[in-house]
């Protein structure tokens, strides 16, 4: 109840903590200078945002103004809070839609850890990680472990599928 609230003192992380303590929607009342404690709270849950408004800050005396928002630093944050909302996605870790047609490219695959000749049994220090991974992806490294190269592998390279010797 501070006004203006230190930005070090807004204690933004209540609202994760009232939610579940006590299951209802949070929101945020703001009293620090600045929109970075509101949209730290939308991004923490927030679902209502109480801010200061005043027409203009400009010489008046009462404390709130200092605090409060013009018409155009409104409508700013209004629009970041937004933003704010639709970079949230969801709570899991998956690849997104506009990361497909790059995944092989921006994923890890199995290359030679070192100049490897054609017959060579592979062993784990004879494989490591580098993009991309457009032959074998790394998930795959531990089923080349013991097959044999059917021809030789510069190191540093990916191990293609027809190099390996079949079974």
């Amino acid at each position: 109840s501070a006004y203006p609230t230190p930005i070090e003192e807004a204690n933004v992380r209540s609202v994760p903590y009232l939610r579940e303590r006590f299951g209802l929607p949070v929101g945020y009342s703001n009293h620090v200078l600045g929109g970075e404690a509101v949209l730290a709270a939308v991004a923490l849950g927030a679902q209502v945002i109480e801010v200061h408004f005043t027409d203009r800050k400009e010489g008046r005396e009462f404390r709130d103004h200092a605090m409060s928002f013009e018409p155009a630093e409104l409508a700013d944050l209004v629009a970041a809070i937004s933003r704010v909302r639709a970079s949230l996605g969801e709570y899991d870790k998956r690849p997104m839609p506009c990361e497909a047609p790059v995944i092989d490219a921006i994923r890890k695959g199995v290359v030679a850890a070192r100049d490897l000749d054609a017959g060579t049994v592979l062993g784990a220090d004879d494989l490591a990680y580098a993009r991309p991974a457009s032959e074998f992806p790394a998930h795959e490294l531990p089923a080349l472990v013991g097959r044999r190269l059917s021809r030789a592998v510069a190191g540093g390279t990916l191990i293609p599928r027809d190099a390996i010797a079949e079974s």
